[in-house]
């Protein structure tokens, strides 16, 4: 249930704004309107903190991230696998046990025995970099979000802090089974994601987001403990 690196797995909080609350003259919330704001406040942010808790089956999932406008790390256990992704301004950098390669990452037993316990290392400017920076910074949190067509809103509220509630479903497909979702966001200032949960006939994944507007700062490993891509995939 991953989006990106582990899945997208990645709101069970609420908010006490109701709609008939409103000020005077005020226009009430909508899917769309609420939506837009998220994406707005969202691209805004320096940073945010991550952790996902998910089952799949027998299967126990966790990911904790630190997600920057422009450096990242995401670290992800499933099973006995594990792997963490690093990206900095210069490059980006995988790491892992040899399951996590293999099951999370998608090496070859060949190109695990190359890798060894050395970071992979993927120089800025390839599209494996673009692809890992992607997923690894905080325009990934954008794509938790619906499409505003089919997704229902209401409020709740979490101890006195009011929120937005979105919930939609994703048909299934001839992969994946039918998906439900909800969104939980901050409905008094900035429009900012708290938690996501999803569950279909798989399993179920809680995402909780903490710590917007952190300051994130990725160190590389030593050059030393690297190799990069190229001698591994080439």
């Amino acid at each position: 249930m991953r989006r990106s690196l582990a899945t997208s797995l990645a709101l069970g909080l609420a908010g006490a704004l109701s709609l008939s609350a409103l000020p005077a003259g005020a226009s009430a919330p909508t899917a769309t309107s609420v939506l837009g704001a998220a994406k707005k406040a969202i691209a805004g942010e320096s940073g945010v903190h991550i952790v996902v808790a998910a089952v799949s089956g027998k299967t126990s999932n966790k990911v904790v991230a630190d997600l920057g406008a422009k450096t990242g790390m995401e670290s992800v256990t499933s099973g006995k696998a594990q792997a963490t992704v690093k990206v900095t301004d210069k490059a980006a950098y995988i790491g892992g046990n040899s399951t996590g390669l293999t099951s999370l990452i998608g090496l070859t037993a060949a190109q695990v025995k190359k890798v060894g316990k050395l970071w992979i290392s993927v120089k800025s400017g390839t599209s494996e970099y673009t692809q890992l920076k992607t997923e690894t910074t905080i325009a990934a949190v954008a794509s938790i979000l619906p499409n505003a067509t089919g997704t229902a809103l209401t409020t709740g509220q979490a101890g006195t802090s009011p929120l937005y509630i979105l919930k939609w479903t994703v048909a299934a497909t001839s992969t994946a089974p039918k998906l439900s979702d909800t969104v939980k966001l901050q409905a008094k200032g900035a429009t900012l994601p708290v938690e996501e949960d999803e569950t279909d006939s798989a399993g179920s994944g809680s995402t909780k987001f903490t710590k917007w507007g952190e300051h994130v700062s990725i160190s590389p490993p030593a050059t030393a403990s690297t190799i990069d891509i190229s001698k591994v995939t080439g």
